[in-house]
């Protein structure tokens, strides 16, 4: 099989979550003059590209994966340990196979800075690392300067994003917890772009879920920044309307510009400060921190261009950029399979590169994306995008994906699956 032909086939295996194709071992370590790739971030891209760049290389290229925390947690899944039907072992991880099975080397750190000239990254600890070719998974960061109100540490712990997995999707659940009966959770979700589409509506039907069978005089409003409902809006129009009328409240065109985290307060561009219990605040996105300080983030200061034939930044030689932090193409979305993708996309073009080979020159890439709606039911978008020589970007494929007909309890069965693929996929 050409190498076209198997990055292309690779993409497809994940799009249908049969993650079984994709496993295997490396050969064994490379020796000390092989080509070096660092990695920057160990989350669905970043850890991916790790992975099978070891894979497609036969063990031939050293790996280096930098990430400072010590366990994945995956953002996908996260909103089921928010609604209270999944706790956070279910979506936590361990880095060790990517290490013991593979031959990367996890090194625990952040980088503060890249010198692209001397192709170096700098690590919090002090130290510097060499690479031949750099891969940059930053994921997102937040636009603090729209809500002065959130500059404090005490108020970030107030108004939890619960944005990033981890220690904010706990404290959220707590809250809720904790929130008396005839409380109301309120969430905010910024104008788009922003992590996952779909995600904000999702976490809305957990928590209304949630309150309906422990504290049924509680409400859910959430404030949207756009004018409709941004992915799978019949379905969740539905949803809202069908199942959690009079528990769930959607109001479209509500921009939030700040917060007063004393008194939960939420401020918006036209309407009234509204104060509910649980405040759930999302502020505008960008790419993560370390893509601004290393310039990589030449649209609007914000997100990354790339060539998506290589995923290689447009203003950086040798440093590649993958997942939430990249300038996606017409109808790609920020999301964990997608940056999967990017991973797998930019692994087969750098290995091609160390070696001296062509890179893939048509590259197709897919994704699924699952919400949970209650306990066991959950629906589905999905869609397949190929590159497109003339406008040189990738473009999604007449006729390709599509998305659920109704909620059912056979889509929750499958993104239960989905999510065991990936993460074997990504991490096994």
């Amino acid at each position: 099989m050409k190498r076209r032909q198997f990055v292309q086939t690779l993409s497809a295996a994940s799009a249908l979550g049969t993650a079984g194709l994709l496993s295997g071992c490396a050969t064994g370590p490379a020796g000390a003059g092989a080509a070096h790739v660092v990695v920057v971030g160990g989350g669905y891209g970043g850890a991916t590209a790790a992975k099978h760049i070891r894979m497609f290389s036969e063990g031939r290229v050293r790996v280096t994966l930098i990430e400072p925390n010590p366990q994945f947690i995956s953002c996908p899944i996260s909103n089921l340990v928010i609604g209270g039907q999944r706790n956070m072992d279910f979506i936590t991880h361990s880095y060790d196979s990517l290490q013991n099975r593979h031959g990367v080397r996890l090194v625990r750190d952040s980088v503060t800075a890249i010198d692209a000239a001397r192709r170096t990254v700098r690590l919090a600890g002090g130290s510097e690392i060499g690479y031949d070719r750099l891969i940059v998974s930053p994921g997102i960061d937040f636009m603090w300067q729209g809500l002065p109100g959130m500059a404090s540490p005490e108020a970030k712990a107030r108004m939890v994003h619960a944005w990033k997995a981890g220690e904010q999707t706990v404290a959220l659940r707590r809250q809720l917890e904790a929130m008396p009966d005839g409380g109301v959770y309120a969430i905010n979700i910024p104008a788009v772009p922003y992590r996952c589409p779909p995600g904000p509506y999702e976490r809305a039907c957990l928590v209304a879920n949630y309150f309906k069978k422990a504290k049924p005089r509680s409400k859910v409003i959430i404030f949207d920044a756009n004018p409709e409902i941004q992915s799978k809006r019949g379905l969740f129009s539905r949803v809202f309307e069908q199942d959690f009328k009079g528990t769930l409240e959607y109001r479209p065109g509500h921009v939030l510009t700040d917060v007063h985290a004393p008194t939960n307060a939420m401020r918006f561009e036209v309407q009234d400060e509204f104060r509910p219990a649980v405040a759930n605040v999302l502020p505008s996105m960008r790419a993560g921190d370390l893509a601004l300080r290393a310039g990589l983030a030449n649209v609007n200061n914000r997100w990354c261009e790339v060539n998506f034939q290589t995923f290689e930044s447009v203003v950086a030689p040798n440093i590649h950029v993958l997942g939430d932090a990249i300038q996606g193409s017409p109808g790609m979305p920020k999301s964990g399979h997608m940056a999967n993708q990017h991973g797998k996309v930019c692994a087969m073009a750098v290995v091609s590169l160390l070696q001296g080979q062509p890179v893939p020159q048509l590259p197709i890439i897919a994704n699924t994306c699952y919400s949970f709606v209650n306990d066991t039911d959950a629906i589905h978008v999905s869609s397949v995008h190929r590159w497109d020589a003339e406008r040189r970007t990738l473009l999604t494929v007449p006729g390709s994906g599509g998305v659920s007909v109704a909620p059912n309890e056979m889509e929750g069965r499958f993104a239960i699956g989905w999510a065991l693929n990936i993460w074997a996929d990504t991490l096994g």
